[in-house]
């Protein structure tokens, strides 16, 4: 078995922690370097619920996409919830590792994975890595769909292709309207849409749109508007990083065990649809219901 610094070393070629944007934090939370792993479980978050998945597989490591401490922190005391994260992990001997922006821009990235789950075929990244010169790292993907579709089509296509949540897939725009190309970008997306315009594309599929940029995107331009949960546009990334690893693990004759998660951890947890507006009803501030 490999010792967990191996491990590590080969997870920093896969995804290079130079390459994450200057805000993150990506790389080894907790973990032992000399200790020995034979397990690993992929998990977009790293909450309670995907540690004690840990605990319960008897995985050595667990690699999420989303960091445990984004902005730092003065305590990790069992009485906090990420606290009590770090306790369980190092009571258990389970690493924790993360690889978020730099495995969003890698080649292959999120946002191929995410092309993958719903049979795109990638053109180019969205917006490319300069220091890239074969051109195919970069944030989000620019894709065209296997044959066109109505944006309604899309829309229901796109949540039967993705894990399912709450959410489900919002879409703007006339759902009539003929999509062929799409750009994609897992997670959230809306600070994209200038090149997203500058792409060209029928449609934008990501998460986490927000109103004003939304409505400014689809006002300016033809741009129709896929918005899906975070988490359900990141798990793919899951599957195809356990591949992998996989494939280092048998280059190495490691026979490391590698799982993905497939605990639902986007927080929403419920969605009622709204009943269809009836021109003539209005409640007391004059919106219509």
């Amino acid at each position: 078995m490999p010792a967990l610094s191996e491990v590590l070393a080969a997870l920093d070629v896969l995804w290079p922690p130079e390459r994450a944007e200057g805000w993150d934090a990506v790389g080894t939370v907790c973990g032992d370097p000399g200790a020995e792993v034979s397990r690993v479980l992929f998990a977009v978050d790293p909450v309670q619920e995907t540690v004690d998945e840990a605990v319960r597989l008897g995985a050595d490591l667990l690699v999420t996409h989303h960091p445990l401490y984004l902005r730092g922190t003065t305590t990790v005391a069992a009485s906090t919830f990420k606290g009590k994260v770090v306790h369980t992990l190092i009571k258990h001997d389970i690493a924790l590792h993360v690889a978020h922006t730099n495995a969003d821009t890698a080649d292959p990235g999120v946002s191929d994975a995410l092309a993958g789950a719903l049979d795109l075929r990638v053109l180019r990244p969205l917006v490319p890595d300069p220091t890239d010169p074969a051109g195919r790292r970069g944030l989000g993907r620019i894709c065209e769909l296997p044959h066109p579709m109505t944006l309604a089509e899309l829309t229901a296509y796109a949540a039967a292709r993705l894990p399912a949540t709450a959410q489900g897939v919002r879409a703007a725009g006339d759902p009539d309207r003929e999509i062929r190309t799409l750009a994609v970008s897992g997670g959230s997306g809306d600070s994209l849409f200038d090149d997203v315009r500058a792409a060209g594309v029928d449609a934008f599929l990501t998460a986490d749109l927000r109103h004003h940029p939304a409505s400014e995107a689809v006002q300016h331009s033809p741009l129709a508007l896929l918005d899906a949960a975070h988490w359900a546009t990141e798990w793919p990334w899951c599957e195809q990083a356990a591949a992998q690893l996989d494939a280092v693990s048998d280059r190495h004759g490691w026979g490391l065990r590698t799982h993905v998660s497939r605990t639902v951890t986007d927080p929403w947890t419920a969605h009622a649809a709204s009943a269809p507006p009836t021109p003539d009803t209005t409640n007391t501030t004059g919106a219509p219901r």
